[in-house]
């Protein structure tokens, strides 16, 4: 990379200030013009941005309001990993103060980057996050997301100190030693992914732990999609207000948007984070309330500013404006992405899909795993699903009825009959990060 790129000092934004309840026109005065200033930086300091711009004849001059926007092309993933390590970069590496990147589960991981003026912004998105789930001065907040290379661990790290709550930075796993800090220091607030905390519940009930005794009321929890089946779980077994917050590594990390407390839907922080809903196949701009894919561009990034990410997580914008006064527009809670798709017999299915259809099920537990295999040419799909103590110390008749309701449940929801698998808690192995759903052996079948 060449340190000829243009160092950049263009942060307008307070990072104590919340403009999450500006009018209208001027939330889209502030975007138009962060706007102008990301896409200059953008073609003048990244090879990418100019080649395609210049391909379809765009200049920076263009782009006067947000509404030209649609005019940029797209980035995604791939473009990442084609300028891996540090293609993507605008600013010369001695401007960068931070670097993150994905696990690379894939291939190379996915590397981003921040200048100090873009952790600050990170910083007080985060707090916003954090303020609109009810936390304050003097909360207590335990950050059990994994710390290092991903992004999650500082990003609630910063986003709790900014807010001046006083912060427990545990990271993930260890999860004896998690409730115990929980009980001994106090702590009000957790932040880790959704499956970690339902794990957290059953080695708390191992361990003789209430969470009816701890002072904990509130948890934030990302990373991976989880459904209100899941949300109704953690309030009835742990007794805490449940808050689904939305980020991914390649636009900041957490802090792009979180649910108010009216829990119906995540409001974007949209004057960081540019909001599109766009048809998956064309790429052609929905109108709000309709579901597509959700491209996001950031407007205060600047060490490596992301124009029209296309983030394949699948959504729609909620049209009516909030009770909770703020005028960010909010998206509906992100249950499926269109990559983690999987198909079977012709049937498109999303592993959110078979998550509700077991919890609405009395007697399952919130752990599963699908199996996808493929027998004599056709495709087969298992769902091992685990089920509470009791119901797997029942009858054989109980536990194939059991067994009906469940395939039952799947059947209508996806129109798919599914080889159920009962197992006894504790079986389907945990994680301390995201969980793994699918395990699709289909290719390494005998065709």
């Amino acid at each position: 990379m060449s340190d000829k790129k243009e160092s950049c000092n263009c942060l307008e934004f307070n990072p104590v200030s919340a403009p999450d309840y500006l009018p209208k026109e001027q939330l889209r005065g502030l975007q138009s013009q962060r706007l102008r200033k990301i896409v200059s930086l953008a073609y003048n300091n990244v090879q990418l941005y100019k080649e395609r711009m210049d391909a379809i004849g765009v200049k920076p001059e263009d782009i006067k309001t947000i509404d030209d926007l649609r005019r940029m092309p797209f980035t995604q993933k791939t473009d990442l990993r084609d300028y891996y390590p540090f293609g993507l970069f605008a600013v010369p590496m001695s401007d960068v103060v931070r670097v993150h990147a994905s696990s690379g589960t894939t291939g190379k991981p996915i590397v981003v980057s921040y200048t100090k003026e873009d952790l600050n912004v990170w910083s007080s998105a985060m707090m916003r996050c954090m303020a609109a789930a009810g936390l304050g001065k003097g909360d207590i907040v335990q950050v059990a997301y994994g710390y290092g290379l991903f992004t999650g661990g500082l990003g609630a790290h910063y986003g709790a100190e900014t807010l001046g709550a006083t912060v427990i930075p545990v990271s993930g796993g260890h999860t004896d030693r998690q409730l115990m800090l929980m009980r001994d220091f106090g702590t009000t607030a957790i932040c880790c992914t959704p499956s970690y905390f339902v794990h957290m519940i059953e080695k708390a009930e191992e361990l003789g732990i209430s969470f009816e005794e701890l002072p904990l009321r509130v948890g934030i929890f990302g990373a991976e999609p989880w459904t209100e089946g899941m949300r109704q779980y953690i309030k009835r077994n742990a007794g805490i207000q449940a808050f689904d917050i939305y980020g991914l590594s390649e636009i900041v990390g957490p802090g792009c948007g979180i649910e108010c407390v009216n829990h119906d839907g995540l409001h974007i922080l949209e004057d960081l984070f540019y909001v599109e809903i766009v048809n998956p196949e064309t790429g052609e701009p929905l109108p709000d309330g309709e579901e597509g894919e959700l491209v996001l561009t950031t407007l205060s990034k600047y060490a490596m500013p992301m124009i029209r990410y296309r983030t394949h997580d699948i959504t729609s914008i909620i049209p009516e404006p909030c009770s909770c006064g703020r005028t960010l527009r909010r998206i509906r809670r992100i249950g499926r992405r269109s990559d983690d798709m999987f198909i079977i017999r012709g049937v498109n299915v999303f592993p959110s899909q078979i998550e509700t259809a077991l919890l609405s099920v009395e007697g399952t537990l919130p752990h599963y795993q699908i199996v996808l295999s493929r027998h004599q040419g056709l495709d087969e799909m298992e769902v091992q699903v685990e089920i509470t103590g009791e119901m797997f110390a029942d009858t054989i008749s109980g536990m194939e009825e059991l067994r009906r309701k469940i395939s039952y449940s799947i059947e209508r929801i996806v129109n798919i009959r599914a080889k159920i698998m009962l197992v006894e808690p504790n079986t389907i192995v945990r994680s301390e990060g995201k969980a793994k759903r699918v395990v699709d052996n289909r290719q390494d079948d005998v065709k």
